[in-house]
């Protein structure tokens, strides 16, 4: 069985409840967590870009926010595999690996952000020494909110480590995608979840097969922030299109294709290059009762002009994608088992 057991993998990006006075809200964190367990997420990427990036400033604040998931998991979520984000050089990046390993997470998901040297080289680098400690999850992040280029040679050479557990694809662009799916094709390797972190083509990545040389490969899932909210909905929709097993796709999935772009367009701001991302996610969790702000640690992280609004048109358009009679039903109850 794969690390992350049997596909399709679910994985919500966690984010960081943050109060009006601007300091993390641990209950509201512990009841997010358990609305992911409920939801039936197959895994959740802590400390990941929608955590907020800056917990990784402060080392007993990442301890914190790791091990916050970790309890409320351990009580309700026993199948779902924790990916701890990773951040900064090598040095830094093995001792938060490290932090990670022993409160039960499984694997490491590196992160460009903190990282000195940003050539392929360096990022090779860097990820070897996280290998040394914990399973690893590449990353390919979009350029927008601090990715950059990488070639498939440095896709060849990831693949050849031989505890990369996955890669997470998000360049927000097809060519770049292609690439990877390609070089993972070419090394033959089964082991490797391909994972997809385009928000903005999440459906399209779940049913498109890629192909070469007589070998097929699939996403097998995916490590999103758009999966941060509607989660149940996501893990419903996903074993439906896993259970299709490629066969030929069904118009109400394409149509459900466009639905996710259009809830992507009001949560993840792309009118703004993403600024308001994080406090989207953060909104639309605010307005179901998840989270009591929408605020971000960094004050430079803020809902745009009419995101809001956006957010409370979406909701009424799709409540089934986004989990609105599920939260309304359970959240009392969520409420008293982290209390």
């Amino acid at each position: 069985m794969h690390l992350f057991g049997e596909p399709p993998y679910v994985m919500a990006a966690h984010p960081l409840a943050v109060g009006d006075d601007g300091r993390p809200d641990w209950a509201a964190q512990r009841l997010l967590t358990r609305y992911y367990c409920a939801a039936g997420a197959t895994g959740l990427g802590v400390a990941v870009h929608t955590t907020q990036f800056e917990v990784h400033h402060d080392r007993e604040l990442l301890r914190r926010v790791y091990s916050e998931a970790a309890d409320v998991v351990g009580q309700f979520g026993e199948a779902t595999v924790l990916v701890a984000g990773i951040a900064g050089d090598a040095e830094q990046a093995a001792a938060e690996a490290t932090i990670a390993r022993e409160l039960g997470y499984r694997a490491a998901l590196l992160s460009p952000y903190g990282l000195t040297d940003r050539s392929e080289a360096g990022t090779l680098t860097r990820a070897r020494a996280v290998a040394e400690v914990l399973p690893i999850v590449g990353f390919y992040m979009q350029e927008s909110v601090g990715g950059s280029y990488l070639s498939p040679g440095f896709w060849e050479e990831l693949l050849a480590i031989e505890s990369l557990a996955g890669i997470k694809v998000a360049p927000f662009e097809r060519y770049r995608t292609k690439d990877v799916a390609e070089q993972l094709l070419l090394s033959g390797r089964e082991d490797v979840a391909l994972l997809t972190g385009n928000d903005d083509a999440i459906i399209h990545d779940l049913i498109t097969p890629y192909r070469l040389a007589g070998k097929e490969i699939r996403f097998q899932g995916g490590l999103l922030g758009q999966w941060a909210v509607g989660t149940k909905a996501a893990v419903d929709t996903s074993r439906v299109i896993w259970a299709g097993n490629g066969d030929d796709v069904p118009q109400a999935t394409l149509a459900l294709a466009s639905a996710m772009v259009d809830i992507n367009q009001a949560v993840f701001d792309p009118e703004h290059a993403f600024a308001g991302s994080i406090a989207g996610v953060n909104e639309l969790l605010r307005q179901q009762g998840l989270l009591s702000s929408s605020r971000c640690l960094s004050d430079d992280e803020v809902l745009a002009d009419g995101q809001a609004e956006r957010i409370t048109l979406i909701r009424e358009r799709y409540p089934e994608l986004l989990d609105e009679a599920f939260v309304a039903e359970h959240l009392d109850d969520w409420r008293r088992d982290v209390a």
